[in-house]
């Protein structure tokens, strides 16, 4: 029997994927107003290169940039950032935390074979752990926020005498309010709380990063053209990349932008996830057949919400159940192989079909229940 979810419990909007994520209509409309103008121009000529440049200023304004810090923009995600710091950003050794998908993938970036085995410091699924100081350690590096996971972790600079902080924000940037002075590296791809298109990578550089970036691109290790870092930082500086940037992409992200900072930048943003994520976390803490997956309140994420159900409540079928009514993409995360939803709470997810969609949970899973016990 199929559940029809009754129109006024359904969420305005029904997209709460972790990756892509919802983009708002307005940039949609945006990018089609602009597109004729835009798409399928050089990127070496002013319309896209103003793009770019509108870009690397606003988040100079959102993340509230120390002095000497610098926007780096380069082609390919997250994928060829990781490769990129090995090639050009860790100089001996990693340190690698791991509690989720992302900081597993940078750590088998960073055992590169021209650099040291990195000290991989993992922990379960659901929990989080700490950086530690480790003579030979040059790059201390964890994800803000883990996208498989549900789990955040703080940005704290690690005092080590000529040690960088590199933190993968992919689905945390936008979203979570942080001081950048904590960190040197600052990298994401936009396709989350940004509600943009993949094919690009952006990261916040301090002038020790960029000094480390110039120094090994100097030492005469070999590093292709295209994971390049210091090819990123010129490029960067003429407002262009190496290779021909994803258009849509820039030109959505370019609106997210304006739209957060219009609305009062990142402490506006965070608020806004927070008060989105909380409506979950407290339904499952007060739900009989539902926990959050993350136990500790401090790692729980608020852009990317996990919940597990009992063993005889069938989260796919919930799922199943939510897709065929139009809310999609809350499948967990595959890897993880729980009996889980995963939620985003992106900042363009409204808080109000956070609400809608509590209710939609609700109904679907009495009837869900009431089938199975018949």
């Amino acid at each position: 029997m199929t559940i029809e979810i009754p129109r006024e419990l359904l969420p305005v909007d029904g997209r709460f994927g972790c990756g892509p994520s919802k983009v708002r209509r307005e940039q949609v409309d945006a990018l089609a107003s602009a597109g004729l103008s835009l798409l399928g121009t050089s990127h070496r000529q002013a319309p896209v290169k103003n793009l770019v440049a509108s870009i690397r200023e606003q988040f100079g304004t959102l993340f509230r940039l120390p002095e000497g810090y610098e926007i780096v923009i380069g082609n390919g995600g997250a994928t060829a950032f990781w490769d990129a710091a090995a090639f050009g950003l860790i100089e001996s050794r990693a340190q690698n935390l791991v509690f989720g998908e992302f900081g597993g993938k940078f750590a088998r970036a960073a055992a590169a074979p021209w650099l040291q085995a990195p000290d991989v410091r993992a922990t379960d699924p659901g929990s989080s752990t700490r950086a530690e100081i480790v003579d030979g350690i040059d790059v201390y590096a964890w994800p803000h926020n883990e996208t498989s996971t549900g789990v955040a972790a703080p940005v704290s600079r690690v005092h080590a005498e000529g040690a960088l902080t590199v933190i993968d924000a992919t689905s945390a940037a936008g979203g979570i309010d942080f001081d950048m002075s904590q960190a040197d590296v600052y990298y994401f791809a936009p396709q989350k709380n940004l509600g943009s298109d993949g094919g690009l990578w952006f990261a916040a550089m301090s002038p020790a990063a960029l000094e480390r970036v110039e120094r090994i691109a100097a030492s005469g290790r070999y590093i292709p053209d295209f994971l390049s870092l210091a090819s990123a930082v010129s490029n960067s500086r003429l407002q262009q990349t190496l290779n021909t940037p994803a258009l849509t992409t820039l030109h959505l992200l370019d609106s997210q932008l304006s739209w957060i900072l219009g609305n009062g930048g990142l402490a506006w943003a965070d608020a806004r996830t927070h008060e989105s994520s909380q409506l979950l976390y407290d339904w499952a803490e007060a739900s009989p057949i539902a926990t959050p997956f993350v136990t500790e309140i401090a790692d729980r994420s608020p852009v990317v919400v996990t919940i597990d159900f009992a063993d005889h409540i069938d989260a796919a079928a919930i799922a199943k159940t939510l897709r065929a009514n139009g809310i999609v993409d809350t499948e967990p995360y595959r890897k993880l192989g729980r009996n889980q939803l995963r939620i985003a709470t992106f900042v363009s997810i409204d808080p109000d079909d956070v609400r809608r969609l509590i209710e939609s949970l609700d109904y679907v899973i009495e009837r869900l229940a009431n089938e199975t016990a018949g």
